[in-house]
């Protein structure tokens, strides 16, 4: 009889914990009254949007790099994002001494191509409809002898994402629920590895946007299925395809996926500014629309949330956030 082996453990996340220990930020878990009495349970909110570059992805991006040997360090990294991995990478690559070209779309919001170029990063953009990131990068890192550090699809990554779930574990001890946002399904991959690890009845649950329900669809078929690039205001969840290797770890322990439209996720993020006075990203969002809306079902009694970033202008937040229709 043969095993597969998982690619992450709960003691890889236990390794990149330490790894990331006094580089990334320890991030806040906030409480508020008003939301567990509209959603009839306690709610603990981890807010990776305090983390630094403003997102979870300098956790994965910052374990993966750190691990890269002296003469990979010196040749420089490629990595390719919409905006949070590629700003999260940028600063890996700073903190670590080394250089990164970031292959971003045209169309990336302005202020997380800003922060990538303030982290000294030189980019490289495409269409997000038409072309291939993935192919674009490892294109750039043949002829230049960069080493790519994808946004998702590497244990590395999985496990520096995952230390978001270990830490809000750790503080609040055992939950009925977890909800975080899946778009490549690394921060999914990494927490799910965590909390069935530690609490094996935990509830899992995933969020995306209606436009790109590419793993919901993926787990009711047993397999990997291709949408067209999501149209959606959740630009860091705008993927057709969930990873190979983090849909190997979710198909196994996510429960349940649930879907949010783009008013929903204005809702949620209107609420996190007005009562919770804090600023989310739509990507970010969705896991506390789904729980305010009642898309995940009745809560259990504790359950948590992962808010993955915050990465917003103010301009894109007003015109988002500003007007109710």
């Amino acid at each position: 009889m043969t095993t597969t082996t998982p690619p992450v453990t709960l003691d890889d996340v236990r390794h990149a914990a330490a790894r990331l220990k006094g580089v990334a930020h320890r991030t806040p878990v906030l409480r508020s009254r008003t939301l567990d009495e509209r959603v009839g349970a306690e709610v603990f909110l981890k807010c990776e949007n305090f983390q630094r570059v403003g997102a979870f992805k300098f956790r994965g991006a910052y374990n993966a790099a750190s691990r890269l040997t002296p003469e990979q360090l010196r040749r420089g990294i490629a990595a390719y994002s919409s905006g949070n991995h590629a700003q999260a990478v940028a600063l890996a690559a700073r903190e670590l001494g080394t250089t990164a070209v970031i292959v971003m779309p045209e169309d990336a919001p302005p202020s997380k191509r800003a922060a990538t170029e303030g982290y000294g990063a030189e980019i490289v953009t495409y269409d997000r409809y038409t072309g291939d990131r993935a192919a674009i990068a490892e294109a750039l890192a043949a002829e230049r002898g960069l080493t790519v550090i994808p946004p998702y699809e590497h244990p590395h990554i999985m496990a520096g994402q995952g230390t978001a779930a270990l830490e809000l574990l750790e503080e609040v001890g055992e939950l009925g629920a977890l909800l975080t946002p899946v778009g490549g399904g690394g921060l999914m991959a990494g927490s799910a590895t965590v909390a069935k690890g530690l609490h094996p009845g935990i509830r899992m649950i995933g969020v995306e946007p209606e436009a790109g329900d590419d793993t919901k669809r993926s787990l009711e078929a047993g397999r990997r299925i291709s949408v067209p690039v999501p149209h959606t205001i959740a630009d860091g969840q705008a993927l057709p395809t969930p990873g190979e290797l983090t849909f190997s770890v979710n198909r196994r322990l996510v429960d349940e996926i649930v879907l949010v439209s783009d008013d929903e996720i204005r809702d949620a993020m209107r609420f996190a500014f007005e009562r919770l006075k804090i600023v989310v990203e739509p990507s970010g969002a969705t896991p506390l629309a789904a729980l305010l809306t009642g898309r995940a079902g009745a809560p259990p009694r504790r359950v948590g949330v992962i808010i993955s970033g915050g990465n917003i202008d103010t301009g894109r937040f007003a015109e988002l956030c500003g007007n109710r229709s």
